[in-house]
């Protein structure tokens, strides 16, 4: 295993410190298991430590550590071992408001396409073009993926 100079370490620290939630919380959605999550979290970790290219600056590292985040559930979720139950332990412990528990109980269970487009514009504030630019996908696509999970959740919430 390599060693790691102090400097990193420490620049290490903040930058989990600053992305680590926010990774969790995408992984949460994705996976609905909180030891996935905390697994793909590392994963991503591990990449930004020792796998990651040179970032133009902090936005473009985040962007990068979301997409990371967003690829490795896809593969959790593609493997043979993993179960395609979707567990909603413990969505009440990171979503406290009684009203965001049951909009995530329902993000939970769209499609792994959508999920992504509905989580990053609604609970983190991206924008259609950078939502766009991390997922690497059309802005065309991401309207209609937020139109089709619009569409899904108001049938889904309607008798709530």
């Amino acid at each position: 295993m390599q060693e790691l100079s102090p400097r990193l370490t420490n620049t290490f620290s903040t930058k989990y410190s600053s992305y680590g939630e926010m990774l969790f919380k995408i992984a949460m959605v994705h996976l609905g298991s909180k030891e996935d999550a905390e697994e793909v979290m590392q994963d991503a970790f591990c990449k930004l430590l020792y796998n990651s290219p040179g970032f133009n600056d902090d936005q473009h590292e985040k962007a990068w550590l979301i997409k990371i985040t967003v690829n490795l559930c896809k593969d959790r979720l593609r493997s043979v071992w993993h179960k395609r139950v979707i567990k909603m332990e413990a969505i009440e412990e990171y979503y406290e408001d009684p009203i965001d528990s049951d909009v995530m109980k329902e993000i939970l269970k769209l499609p792994v396409k959508l999920k992504a487009v509905i989580y990053l514009f609604y609970v983190e504030d991206y924008s259609i073009k950078q939502i766009s630019e991390i997922l690497k996908i059309k802005e065309s696509a991401i309207k209609m993926r937020l139109h089709r999970g619009r569409e899904i959740l108001r049938i889904e919430l309607k008798g709530e």
